[in-house]
């Protein structure tokens, strides 16, 4: 199973515009440079529901506006990876995947919340739901660029 980065968005503190981005620096640890939960000032930071680094399928833009009539586009999904090519609900808790050279490990999937919709527009929550995209963490520290490869790494266990 292989895929392909289609975007970066990256918003450097909570409730800020998501910004596309053409590369985005990886911290083991952080996440990704620039982006709010790195820096710690994102609206889950407060909670500790802290997430890394989020992934969201771009196949599911397609039919969510199909299905809801909701425009997902320049980064009102939230998250900061879409990706296309590759099945995110397939990967397993622990899994690790290379992104360009950057490993990440699958945590599990990343539920969505009526906050989203505050930030975008009305719908976004439920046109999202069940396709809120995954968590993941930053195993090794590099840089994600458009159009970077995914490949899901063999499990050593």
């Amino acid at each position: 199973m292989a895929g392909f980065v289609e975007g970066i968005f990256l918003a450097p503190e909570a409730g800020a515009q998501m910004k596309g981005v053409q590369a985005a620096t990886a911290l083991e640890g952080c996440g990704l440079e620039g982006d709010r939960y790195c820096a710690g000032t994102g609206h889950w930071s407060r909670f500790g529901r802290v997430c890394e680094v989020t992934f969201i399928a771009a196949e599911d833009f397609h039919d969510i506006e199909r299905e809801t009539g909701v425009g997902v586009k320049n980064g009102e999904h939230r998250r900061n990876v879409v990706t296309t090519g590759i099945t995110l609900k397939a990967l397993r808790r622990g899994e690790r995947f290379r992104v360009g050279e950057i490993i990440f490990e699958y945590r599990g999937p990343r539920s969505v919340c009526r906050y989203v919709e505050r930030l975008t527009e009305p719908g976004m929550t439920q046109a999202l739901k069940g396709r809120g995209g995954i968590c993941a963490r930053v195993i090794e520290n590099g840089t994600v660029r458009v159009g970077d490869e995914i490949e899901v790494l063999q499990s050593t266990e």
